[in-house]
């Protein structure tokens, strides 16, 4: 049978160690799968199939954003500058403030801008997961997620007042289930969960050892914030007598199922439990170093953890985060060394975020019998020329706006840098509406805290 679709003629970074570089590849897609690439044109291809045009550009895999939080796109520009983390912090919009509407809204901006850059799969976390799993899922993205779990009472956090709730605790657990049963499809993987209990902080101790149960009881990953600020490891320390490594270890969550976030203030015992755990880091290289702080990647990957890329909540362009996660690798060993090059953080955006998400059979690469998702960078410009490593070229000069077209599972959801699913100006307009109204009450409630 002839396929459904070629990549025709492309320079490929294939993220296959086997052969990690093609300079000219036809790759052929039938359904949703890879099932042929070849160095030449074939002799003849049939009128039913559909060609991409791939001179001048390069093929890669679909990067794999490991932990997102699409929604708080509504406080892009404003949190980078604040020196914390919305949810503790007053004055702005909280996930408690988000009604539903306004959680599909601002979910499918943030996936849409994913998407557009090149994430083929964005494993995300917030609220209202419910509609925002299906708002993301629209745009032709890969959408996993869960809500964040939690029994803190996060509508006091902002005020300083920690409160735990085991009712709250119940309900967050129990909407995560619910998710399960509705969106984690094995066989499309156009849709999965990855359970979310916030963070140590946000969660006591019985509310984690039922995480684990959840998680065992589905076979499923976990995905929470780790060690992102001093409070956090302060906080735990006077509660729990440990630190939050130490406490996920003690309810049985730190192992290689476990994605962590940020893992900053770790001490060197942090890193060799971590470490030795096989966990993989998700690394927020750009949302740390604007804070003003960085993760110690380089000594965690020496104790043996997996790198993983993420966003985080105030951009979604993998390509610049490659580059912010180079950079920050060079820092800690103060020079040039083969431990940081292009191909570790490709690889970190590519495969090690499948392996993550226990994906990496399926997703990561460019490989006979794996899903078709590929994405097509334009290098016809300026700043991408000349061509003579693209890999280098892409890592140290190239945006995800350089992205041209977009194919998850054979179908192609972006093309000309534009969505084929969705309506851009719709998804912009509604978004903007909506983080809007959300701004307006937290100002409003924060005026009324002053007086």
């Amino acid at each position: 049978m002839p396929p459904d679709l070629l990549i025709a003629g492309a320079q490929i970074l294939t993220s296959d160690p086997s052969r990690p570089y093609i300079a000219a590849g036809w790759v052929e897609v039938r359904g949703d799968r890879i099932t042929a690439i070849h160095d030449r044109a074939p002799a003849r291809i049939a009128p039913e199939t559909s060609i991409v045009a791939g001179e001048g550009c390069v093929l890669t895999p679909g990067f794999i954003n490991v932990h997102t939080h699409a929604i708080l796109s509504m406080a892009r520009g404003v949190a980078e500058d604040m020196g914390f983390a919305p949810a503790y912090t007053m004055g702005v919009p909280h996930g408690h403030d988000v009604s539903a509407e306004e959680a599909a809204a601002l979910a499918q901006l943030g996936a849409l801008e994913a998407l557009c850059f090149g994430s083929t799969l964005i494993n995300d976390s917030f609220v209202h997961q419910d509609v925002a799993l299906a708002a993301m899922a629209e745009t032709g993205i890969r959408a996993w997620g869960c809500g964040r779990i939690h029994d803190v009472d996060f509508s006091r956090v902002h005020l300083g007042d920690w409160q735990y709730d085991p009712a709250i605790g119940d309900r967050t657990l129990g909407l995560a289930a619910d998710l399960v049963d509705l969106f984690h499809d094995r066989d499309s993987l156009r849709t999965g969960v990855v359970l979310a209990p916030h963070a140590p902080d946000t969660c006591t101790p019985d509310l984690l050892h039922k995480v684990r149960a959840l998680r065992d009881a589905h076979g499923l990953r976990i995905n929470t914030h780790v060690s992102q600020s001093k409070l956090e490891v302060e906080f735990i320390r006077e509660r729990d007598g440990m630190t939050p490594s130490e406490l996920l270890d003690d309810v049985g969550l730190l192992d290689d199922r476990l994605i962590s976030a940020h893992c900053i203030h770790v001490s060197d015992n942090d890193i060799d439990r971590l470490g030795r755990s096989g966990m993989h880091i998700a690394h927020i290289a750009k949302g740390n170093l604007t804070h003003g702080t960085h993760a110690p990647t380089d000594r965690l990957m020496a104790a043996g953890a997996h790198l993983a890329l993420s966003t985080d909540n105030m951009h979604a362009d993998m390509v610049e985060l490659m580059r912010w996660a180079l950079a920050t690798g060079r820092l800690q060993e103060g020079r040039i060394t083969d431990r940081w090059q292009p191909s570790v953080v490709f690889e970190a955006a590519t495969m090690g975020g499948a392996r993550a998400l226990g994906l990496e059979t399926e997703l990561g690469s460019i490989e006979v019998g794996k899903r078709a998702d590929l994405v097509l960078f334009d290098f016809r410009r300026p700043h991408l020329r000349p061509m003579t490593n693209v890999l280098g070229t892409l890592i140290h000069t190239g945006q995800g706006r350089d992205v041209e077209t977009v194919i998850v599972g054979g179908e192609i959801v972006v093309t000309g840098g534009e969505p084929t699913r969705v309506d851009r100006m719709a998804v912009l307009e509604a978004a903007e509406r909506a983080a809007a109204s959300l701004w307006t009450r937290a100002r409003a409630e924060a005026q009324r805290g002053a007086v």
